[in-house]
């Protein structure tokens, strides 16, 4: 079959486009594909702020729709997507998590184009083993025709045990990062701008929302009795923020914690921390972890996910029960107490995320999916 001259069209539909997983992920594999694709992006909050890292040469479109709001699935919006989708027939509809589902229902009756529905996990209310019954009847109905992509082997077994999605339409893909990127040295004068110190630090680079569960984290911290002179470092914005700052001051820590606001290059931080520590209560495959592993750092974090498979072996101990204060206290003080346990870890870590979670890796199975995809279609 001859080569095709013009990008292939991928049409993107997020809830929102503010910085995240999701949207972090398909930055990184835009710029990776440069003008072989055009990229539509349509955010349904109107939120473009990911957009801003798209780097130059990569072809995209930022769409508008107008969204009926509301808790449950909207025919105004169906009808909208549909006629959209009728008018550009793009060559892939691409949806993103739950926030889009109606845009794969709009897809589903007399299919307009090929559809490949991104699933990265849930928000506060749910988890894996507590699935909404509605979400799972409409995700049922919406991606029995589609091709279904989850970057962790939780979200493939929800996907194929509870949404009933065949195991020859759904893909495994897990994530990755430029490794160079975040092993690079942190910035010194940002640090010090910052405020953070010279003495041990625990940090996190996280959205400051309530599936992160951040005061969980604040509990655990202000628990390290022995350790008066540690910082908490946030990175990350979010409506959580109140919440968060209200609990260190109930904990007695408010003078001790940092939250930095987001920041477009955590990598500048990064490498300060002396232990990374996540404290969500539902996750797949977090980046943050990745990024955290490539800056060489120990790992202390609930276990959701595969948080646990994705780091190094010697990590293992240090991935403890969900909701557990005293369990994440014990993990993050046997790591600060130990500054040569901290380093070998750091270094397993580093190690198996390049040989295991690189970009390129993961651009090319994109890529390779994309292809496939069109080329299926057009046979």
């Amino acid at each position: 079959m001859a080569e095709r001259e013009t990008p292939l069209h991928l049409f993107h539909v997020f809830s929102t486009f503010a910085v995240g997983g999701p949207q972090t992920r398909f930055v990184n594999l835009a710029n990776a594909l440069g003008s072989k694709y055009h990229h539509t992006i349509l955010a349904m909050d109107g939120n473009y702020q990911a957009a801003e890292a798209i780097k130059a040469g990569v072809e995209f479109t930022l769409a508008r729709m107008p969204v009926a709001k509301g808790s449950g699935i909207s025919i105004a919006n169906i009808c909208n997507a549909r006629r959209i989708l009728s008018k550009v027939k793009p060559d892939i509809l691409c949806t993103y998590n739950w926030g889009s589902i109606e845009w794969s229902l709009a897809n589903r009756g007399g299919s307009i184009c090929p559809h490949i529905h991104f699933e990265d996990g849930f928000g506060p209310d749910e988890t894996p083993d507590r699935q909404r019954l509605r979400r799972s009847i409409m995700r049922r109905l919406a991606l029995s025709r589609s091709l279904v992509v989850v970057p962790s082997q939780v979200l493939k077994k929800v996907a194929t045990d509870v949404w009933g999605v065949s195991q020859n339409r759904i893909h495994y893909i897990p994530n990755g990062i430029d490794t160079q990127r975040f092993a690079r040295s942190y910035d010194k004068a940002l640090v010090r701008d910052l405020g953070i110190s010279d003495e041990l630090v625990v940090g996190t680079v996280a959205a400051l929302r309530p599936e992160k569960n951040l005061t969980l984290l604040v509990r655990a911290f202000a628990g390290l009795s022995i350790m008066q002179n540690a910082q908490l470092v946030l990175v990350g914005e979010g409506p959580e923020r109140g919440n968060i700052e209200r609990e260190c001051e109930r904990q007695g820590v408010a003078s001790r914690v940092i939250l930095t606001g987001a920041l477009s290059e955590p990598e500048r931080v990064l490498g300060r921390f002396d232990v990374f520590a996540l404290s969500s209560i539902t996750e797949q495959m977090p980046n943050s972890v990745l990024e955290a592993m490539a800056a060489g750092l120990p790992v202390c974090a609930t276990a959701v996910g595969d948080v646990k498979q994705m780091l190094a072996p010697e990590n293992a101990a240090f991935v403890v029960p969900v909701e557990e204060p005293t369990a994440l206290t014990s993990a993050l003080a046997k790591l600060l107490q130990d500054q040569d346990l901290r380093r070998t870890i750091g270094r397993r870590n580093r190690d198996r995320v390049e040989a295991e979670f690189g970009l390129q890796s993961m651009v090319t199975r994109y890529d390779m999916l994309f292809t496939r995809t069109c080329r299926t279609e057009t046979q």
